[in-house]
């Protein structure tokens, strides 16, 4: 059972797609908006300031998390027509505004130019086959399409058998967590990004 862990929408079920997706769990998601939240609280800035990009959303469940939480506005971006359906379903029954979905691949919006907001905060649950470098490339393709904030926090969930960087070789790498099979990579667009503690002690 995937559901919403926080905000206005805290304890909401989500629909998951019945095949091709691999839902984050809930310890993971927790942990991930536990270290985003400091990452906010160290800049000064609150949800509501946030614009948020999903990709391979699945279900959703990462970017919706978001906008429970308050997040200005979020893009869930998914190749599947099956998964897209769930997301758009899962944003009608949530009630939540600012959701925007987008079926296609990455690379494919990436080609377009982005007339929003650009992402200050950008999260990605590729299926793990797919490579690191490959990740890098959707990444650096987004930021050329106007996509992504120039000080924007990255968040990238990958196997802990694969220690490849992620993200494009000029962005800065700040951490990883890892739970069980599944390491969480978390970086900053700017490489002149300060590096802080996420989570000091945390999960």
């Amino acid at each position: 059972m995937t559901r919403i862990i926080a905000g206005s929408a805290r304890g909401r079920q989500l629909r998951v797609p019945e095949r091709g997706t691999r839902p984050t769990s809930d310890r993971v998601r927790e942990a991930l908006f536990s270290a985003v939240s400091s990452m906010l609280a160290e800049r000064g800035t609150g949800w509501g300031e946030v614009h948020v990009l999903d990709g391979y959303a699945g279900s959703g469940a990462l970017g919706l998390e978001a906008l429970s939480r308050g997040a200005a506005s979020v893009v869930l971006i998914e190749s599947q027509a099956s998964a897209a359906d769930v997301i758009r379903r899962n944003v009608e029954a949530l009630g939540l505004s600012g959701a925007t979905v987008i079926r296609a691949t990455l690379q494919a919006t990436a080609g377009r130019w982005n007339a929003g907001p650009p992402a200050s905060l950008i999260l990605l649950d590729p299926p793990y086959e797919i490579a690191a470098t490959v990740i890098a490339g959707e990444l650096s393709s987004l930021d050329a399409g106007g996509w992504v904030d120039p000080s924007a926090i990255v968040v990238v969930e990958r196997p802990r058998a694969d220690e490849t960087s992620p993200f494009p070789p000029d962005w800065s790498f700040i951490r990883q967590r890892g739970y069980g099979d599944t390491v969480l990579w978390y970086g900053h667009r700017s490489s002149a990004a300060e590096a802080v503690d996420m989570n000091p002690g945390g999960p």
